[in-house]
């Protein structure tokens, strides 16, 4: 599968009450993926593990690079597919 990268606007935060070991102590975003005008919803929401402290109706650049995902989550066996690179500047 390859890697994408991509806009998306925080539209929540989600909370489990079962999650998988390598979710402990992780924040889980909502996120809505932005279309190519950086406006317009692309798809599903979907959920995203952030390291960067992105709030609600912040903008944040994503990655589906599952390499860096359990190299973040020090995890080889995480569910995890999207994680927040960076919170976009306005």
């Amino acid at each position: 599968m390859d890697t994408i990268m991509q806009i998306g606007l925080v539209i929540g935060t989600a909370n489990a009450t079962v999650k998988h070991p390598s979710l402990e102590g992780w924040k889980m975003l909502v996120v809505q993926m932005l279309g190519a005008d950086g406006k317009s919803p692309d798809g599903d929401p979907l959920l995203a593990v952030d390291a960067m402290g992105a709030g609600l109706g912040e903008r944040v650049m994503l990655t589906s690079d599952g390499a860096s995902t359990r190299e973040l989550l020090k995890s080889e066996t995480t569910p995890v597919r999207w994680t927040v690179l960076g919170i976009c500047d306005e």
